[in-house]
């Protein structure tokens, strides 16, 4: 059976849905994941916890929140329409923001992980040399972690692809606006069409095992001089 125009426009969705989201978490969850590996304390603690949080808490409760915080009637839902004269929820953009929270563990632990790694000996050693902090990073941090780097790309745009609790909570089922892959195929589901589910289901596996057995192999055995 050949793919429909709404499955292609639903893969089209998908994809710009996890790229936007993917762009976003490495701008945010790079330096989030730098302060949180060289700092310790309560605040920090905290705020770990929180971009941890997703990991455990239902889509569907996430979702509902997130809900509330972007309908019309809310602060920021009311802020969004003024400036933009459209509503937030229910929106491309509101699918933005669900993903960029609840797939930000899956960049910020793997990058906080490598950073940690990081000798304090080297990044001293560059300052002596009078780098500066962002010198420090760009020319010595950023080369020792390119592989962490890789990897947080790879999961948080694979996570973003796989959402539906978030998605469907706060973005609904809309043709070209919020249905993406993973709606798709619940709606295949709860309709019976089991030969289109199968179809976007069987996608979705190709996917993931292509996407982790070029990240696996690519990565290989790490060397001493890398991350």
């Amino acid at each position: 059976m050949p793919v429909t125009a709404a499955e292609l426009d639903a893969v089209r969705l998908t994809l710009a849905l996890a790229g936007t989201t993917t762009l976003i978490l490495m701008l945010l969850g790079t330096p989030l994941a730098w302060w949180l590996s060289r700092r310790r304390g309560n605040l920090p603690a905290l705020v770990e916890a929180l971009v941890a949080m997703p990991l455990i808490l239902p889509p569907t409760v996430l979702g509902f929140y997130l809900l509330l915080m972007l309908a019309p009637d809310s602060a920021v839902g009311a802020l969004w329409q003024r400036l933009t004269g459209q509503q937030l929820a229910f929106s491309f953009s509101a699918l933005v923001i669900g993903s960029v929270i609840y797939s930000l563990p899956f960049v910020v632990q793997p990058l906080q992980a490598a950073f940690a790694r990081v000798p304090t000996t080297l990044l001293q050693a560059a300052a002596t040399l009078g780098a500066t902090p962002l010198d420090q990073f760009r020319s010595v941090v950023a080369p020792l972690c390119r592989r962490s780097f890789l990897v947080a790309a790879c999961l948080g745009f694979a996570h973003t692809v796989g959402e539906f609790g978030v998605i469907l909570m706060i973005g609904g089922n809309i043709p070209g606006e919020t249905r993406v892959v993973s709606v798709a195929l619940y709606d295949y589901v709860e309709s019976l069409q089991f030969a289109e589910a199968h179809r976007l289901a069987g996608g979705l596996v190709v996917f993931s095992l292509l996407l982790l057995f070029l990240l696996y192999r690519n990565n290989g055995r790490p060397r001493a001089d890398q991350q």
